[in-house]
Formats: structure tokens, sequence, C-alpha cells
């Protein structure tokens, strides 16, 4: 691809990131797109300018969504020595807060499937007619326990680099 092709590629994927942050999150569209616009720009952050001239927005609709995402803990600034600009990026730890929320719901629904399974167990010992399929409660916590490993690997990963 060239540069013209991957920029195009770089907006419809802004586009196609920014709609599915807005219905997962409840953002508005603009900062929806905003928020996308700095996942896809990574560290090195976007100018205000930027953001206006690249989401074709009004200014005062990107500095309203701004304001927004720096108030729900989603985006900060930082500058640079001798430019006044403020050049916004994706909180660094926003991502280790989301996993460490996601896997203590995943740890919830472990407790709870872990005695599920017990009572199942139980009351097959008991019936020896009628017994209870266990391979589901099985499965859901073999998965529970693989994905909190696999989540916690990319939680170390992040919090090394």
């Amino acid at each position: 691809m060239n540069k013209k092709q991957l920029e195009a590629h770089k907006t419809r994927l802004i586009e196609k990131l920014g709609v599915q942050i807005e219905k997962e999150h409840q953002l508005a569209p603009v900062a929806a797109r905003i928020f996308a616009t700095l996942i896809m720009i990574g560290k090195k952050g976007c100018t205000f300018d930027q953001l206006v001239t690249d989401l074709k927005a009004g200014k005062s609709t990107v500095s309203t969504h701004l304001e927004h995402l720096q108030a729900t803990n989603r985006i900060e600034y930082y500058t640079k020595a001798g430019d006044r600009k403020r050049y916004f990026i994706v909180k660094p730890d926003l991502m280790v807060n989301y996993i460490d929320e996601m896997t203590a719901k995943w740890e919830a629904q472990k407790c709870i499937h872990q005695e599920v399974l017990e009572y199942k167990t139980e009351m097959n010992k008991l019936n020896s007619e009628e017994n209870f399929d266990l391979e589901f409660q099985k499965s859901l916590l073999t998965f529970l326990d693989e994905a909190t490993t696999a989540v916690n690997k990319l939680k170390q990963k992040i919090t090394n680099s």
C-alpha cells in the first residue's frame, strides 16, 4: 500500500473503531472518533488542530469532547518544550484498569460457577437416574481460567513497556 492508501485505510479504521467505541462505552459520536483517532495515532499524540482537521468537526465540539474524555480519565495530554501545543493521548493506565475490571468480573463468575459445579456433582452422586451434564460448567471454568491468564499476560506486557 502507498501512503495515500494507508491514510484512507486509517480513516476507515477510525470510523469503524469509533462506531464500536460509541456503542460499547456510550460515547457521543465525535468523542468516540476522537478516542479512536488517539488509539490509532498512539504515543506520539494528536493536537487539537489535527483533531479538528482530521475529524472535520467544529472547534467547540472537539473541545467539549476532549474535556469530557479527560474528565472521565480516558485521555490526557503532554506538552513539548518550546511548543505551546497540547498532544492528546490515550491514558496509559486505561487498558490496565479495564483489564483489572474485566478479570474481577471473571473471578466472581468463576466462584459462582465452581459452586454450581460442586452442587451438580453432589446431586449426581445422590440421583443415579437423571444426572446433570457437568461439561458446560467445566468448560466455562476452563475458559475463564484461560482467558484470565491470557489477559493478565497482556497486562504484564503493557505495564512493562
